[in-house]
């Protein structure tokens, strides 16, 4: 079961890789209409797998759902915000130090304990972000504080996802994200709207597919594997990411972002190593 859970998270991995290089080559759209082309093409499979399975649109938890909905629109606005000024690499590895912040609010709102390592392992991962803003000139200081603030904003995602807990499904949970997501984005995007041209219809409404398609697959991969094993494997999105702008993009990265990058991905996957598993 563990060699499907490699397959599939490399499959997640390679769908949201292939989103964060689709937002990126989007630059003459701004943020707002981006999440709501995100946010649409997401709807077009959590609708009809809702109603096809007969599961309550509304859920249970509803106060909590629009909570996620409105926390995961914040962090994924400022994420994309961070792709407007940073190479991706750099924002998207600053991006998944969201575990560090989802340790915070459990110790502060859930008063789960953190291991001592684990703090050793934080202090590495952002020692990684510290070498990213300080020593690689290419890197600006509006876009590191965009892309920490996403990781922020994500990081409560996770609590607020961790009280919903099993009461509703997790396709009810992401819906709710997708539909206020393009309830905002739609509004917000209005005053700057730009109308797609050609292809760029395509690529538009492809971000929702590809988004939800690394969400199912890695969701699966953590259904038939321990999360610790199959969490640091996300992380390949990192790498794909990487590869591809270089390819695709142009993208040129310094030895000193390579080692900020490294930092980060060792800090977090080191923290899925030593933190305390669940009986």
């Amino acid at each position: 079961m563990f060699k499907k859970a490699i397959v599939l998270m490399i499959l997640s991995a390679f769908a949201f890789a292939l989103l964060n290089v689709f937002v990126k080559s989007l630059d003459r759209f701004n943020v707002y209409q981006i999440v709501f082309f995100r946010s649409i093409g997401s709807l077009i499979f959590t609708f009809p797998f809702l109603i096809r399975n007969k599961i309550p649109i509304l859920g249970k938890k509803r106060l909590l759902l629009m909570s996620r909905g409105v926390v995961g629109f914040v962090a994924m606005t400022l994420f994309f915000t961070s792709l407007k000024h940073l190479s991706m690499g750099p924002a998207v590895s600053i991006r998944y130090i969201s575990p560090i912040f989802a340790a915070i609010f459990a110790l502060l709102l859930l008063k789960e304990k953190i291991k001592y390592l684990q703090w050793i392992c934080f202090a590495i991962a952002f020692s990684g972000v510290i070498v990213l803003k300080g020593f690689d000139l290419d890197i600006t200081g509006l876009g590191v504080f965009y892309a920490i603030l996403s990781a922020f904003f994500t990081g409560l995602v996770f609590i607020i996802i961790r009280k919903i807990g099993k009461r509703d499904h997790p396709i009810v949970i992401v819906n709710y994200f997708m539909i206020i997501a393009a309830l905002f984005g739609g509004i917000l995007a209005i005053s700057e709207w730009i109308n797609p041209i050609g292809l760029e219809w395509g690529v538009l409404l492809s971000l929702g597919v590809f988004g939800y398609f690394g969400q199912y697959y890695m969701t699966k991969a953590f259904q038939i594997s321990e999360v610790n094993q199959a969490a640091p494997l996300k992380y390949i999105e990192v790498i794909f990411t990487m590869i591809i702008g270089v390819v695709w993009l142009g993208e040129t990265y310094t030895l000193i972002s390579l080692l900020g990058v490294l930092l980060i991905i060792v800090g977090l996957i080191l923290n899925f190593v030593v933190k305390p598993k669940k009986p």
